[in-house]
């Protein structure tokens, strides 16, 4: 009887020292839009089965619980498995934590599993999704395109991109969600509302099926060479038939899709060197050029409004346009700059304008020189120059320019008699003074008055080159300017709180003149990864997250509801944010 105990012992012991718990994947690399499953498997019978919590992962299907009892020569073997199946949330590299279960009075655990998440892909593979059985393979039945007008553009030649959802008939979609928003680097960017996508009837690949366009963006490449668009991966709601009935209705049934369009590579020209005009900006498109002075013939002190307009289609937002140059003897103010520009689908079309307020000081005609303004026309593939006449001011009263003693004598106070001067001769009390002064001629006054023209020789010399450095510095002028802009914008910004196009619009004018103040780069470079890889080096990396946010705030808010709370907290956080640069820069 001891014996049989015995081995007994030995032989629970041998089934103790057998028992395993094991996670596994059928896959440990996929794609974004593709599915994993995942099976916890055990050999012995275990209770209070404790799955893993999933973080970066949404469970789509399960858990499905299956047995299996075999029993081959007389020996037997259980199995017994826990199955999910799980659909990535985000890309990068997830680890699936440690699942665990009772089996026999012991915790077993499973061993961590990590799963690589790559870009989503046009056709997805099947995860062997065994919870669905009836329901047929969708890959066909929905395509994500992206469409590209044209992908050798030159550098600020408007292309568009246009997402188109092809789908079978009988299928239904929902609800669609965009999960994977593309980065347009090195692009201008801007998205073209649609209030609602509907389907139509179209034919696609021979087949005919329906079409919906989820989403339109008109780009403009900011560089040569070539640029790659990231894929759009949406998630979509549907039902699809799976069978029919008796009577020919079918049956529908809930189904969770995700969808890539793929990247896009586009081959972006440079402008042509040959016949590029010295004055170039980088306008690009079909322009009309126009400087208009409000009058010609005004008096001295009353200002002018001279406006220095382009109209046309093109990249407008994203070139300057061209100084005036007057004579000195007229003042100019810094100019007013007003946009009037809609982005259809073929690009920005509309008008930008200056507009300089000058006061004349002195009676006199004065010239207002010519100006030119260039662009390469698209159409002709070459550059054209716009010059404007001359622009004779006529200040019709005033002093003279020239007569200098005139305008001392006019600028001197008139004197005044009033009665106590007109008696003053006949005062009874005096005041008597000797008749005996200090000679003027030879005195310490004399003295400094002699030696104080030749003191200030090196002073107005050391003026003089510091100011001539001053005109020299072409960079620091501008970023002075920059950042009188930049404090210019911002305060207009505040008074546009309430109305969001306006305010928004100066607030990221704010933000770019600021990032030219301080960084001594274009608006042609002022690309997100640019400024964050700029700032990076001289910043903190929290405030520099905080400047790029507010510059993706700022883009979204203006294509999306706002209140004044919002812009409220906007201003805010941009002088915060700009202050907190200002020290670390």
């Amino acid at each position: 009887m001891k014996k049989f105990t015995f081995i007994l012992f030995l032989a629970f012991q041998a089934v103790v020292a057998q028992t395993q718990f094991e996670a596994k994947v059928n896959k440990t690399s996929l794609a974004l839009n593709e599915k994993l499953r995942i099976d916890f498997s055990m050999n012995g019978d275990g209770d209070n089965f404790v799955p893993p919590s999933f973080e970066g992962f949404k469970v789509s299907a399960g858990p499905f619980q299956s047995v299996k009892i075999d029993y081959v020569n007389g020996r037997g073997s259980f199995n017994k498995t826990y199955s999910y199946f799980l659909t990535p949330a985000r890309k990068g590299k997830i680890t699936i934590k440690s699942a665990s279960i009772d089996i026999n009075g012991k915790i077993y655990k499973t061993d961590p599993i990590t799963v690589n998440i790559t870009e989503a892909v046009e056709h997805p593979r099947d995860a062997n999704d065994a919870s669905q059985p009836v329901k047929q393979r969708m890959e066909e039945a929905l395509t994500l395109v992206a469409e590209v007008s044209k992908t050798n553009p030159y550098v600020n030649e408007p292309i568009t991109v246009v997402y188109k959802l092809y789908f079978d008939y009988g299928v239904m979609i929902r609800e669609y969600r965009e999960l994977e928003k593309p980065k347009y680097n090195d692009f201008w960017s801007q998205n073209i509302e649609i209030k609602k996508p509907s389907a139509e009837e179209t034919t696609f690949n021979g087949k005919r099926c329906l079409v919906a366009v989820l989403k339109k963006t008109v780009l403009y490449p900011q560089k040569s060479g070539k640029l790659e668009i990231e894929p759009l991966t949406i998630d979509l709601d549907m039902e699809i038939p799976t069978q029919r009935r008796f009577f020919g209705q079918p049956i529908m049934a809930r189904d969770n899709r995700r969808v890539s369009a793929g990247a896009r590579t586009i081959a972006v020209k440079a402008l042509p060197e040959a016949g590029k005009p010295d004055d170039f900006s980088g306008a690009v498109g079909r322009f009309d050029f126009k400087v208009t002075p409000s009058k010609t013939n005004v008096k001295s002190g009353e200002s002018v409004e001279l406006v220095v307009s382009v109209a046309g289609t093109g990249n407008l937002k994203l070139f300057n346009l061209p100084k005036p140059t007057v004579p000195s003897s007229l003042e100019m103010y810094d100019p007013v700059h007003k946009e009037n520009v809609t982005t259809p689908l073929s690009g920005m079309t509309g008008k930008i304008s200056d507009t300089y307020t000058i006061v004349p000081q002195y009676k006199g005609k004065y010239p207002i020189q010519a100006m030119s303004f260039s662009y390469f026309d698209l159409s002709s593939g070459r550059y054209k120059t716009i010059t404007s006449p001359e622009i004779m001011l006529n200040v019709l009263d005033g002093p003279a320019a020239s007569d200098e003693d005139d305008r001392a004598v006019a600028a001197q106070p008139k004197a005044k008699i009033n009665g106590t001067e007109q008696f003053k001769f006949i005062k009874l009390k005096t005041a008597l003074a000797s008749t005996n002064r200090d000679d003027f001629f030879g005195s310490g006054g004399f003295v400094a008055m002699m030696l104080l023209p030749f003191l200030c020789i090196p002073l107005v010399i050391a003026a003089r080159r510091k100011k001539e450095a001053i005109d020299r510095d072409v960079v620091g002028n501008k970023r002075k300017m920059s950042n009188k802009l930049a404090r210019k914008y911002l305060s207009e910004a505040r008074k546009h709180i309430g109305n969001k196009e306006q305010f928004y619009i100066a607030l990221e004018k704010a933000m770019h003149n600021f990032l030219k103040a301080k960084l001594h780069i274009e608006t042609t470079e002022m690309s997100k990864d640019r400024i964050r890889e700029i700032l990076l080096q001289k910043a903190g990396a929290d405030t520099v997250n905080a400047f790029i946010g507010l510059m993706e705030s700022c883009e979204f808010a203006r294509y999306a509801p706002s209140s004044d709370t919002a812009m409220q907290d906007d201003i805010g956080r941009a002088e915060q944010v700009i202050n907190e640069l200002e020290k670390q820069l």
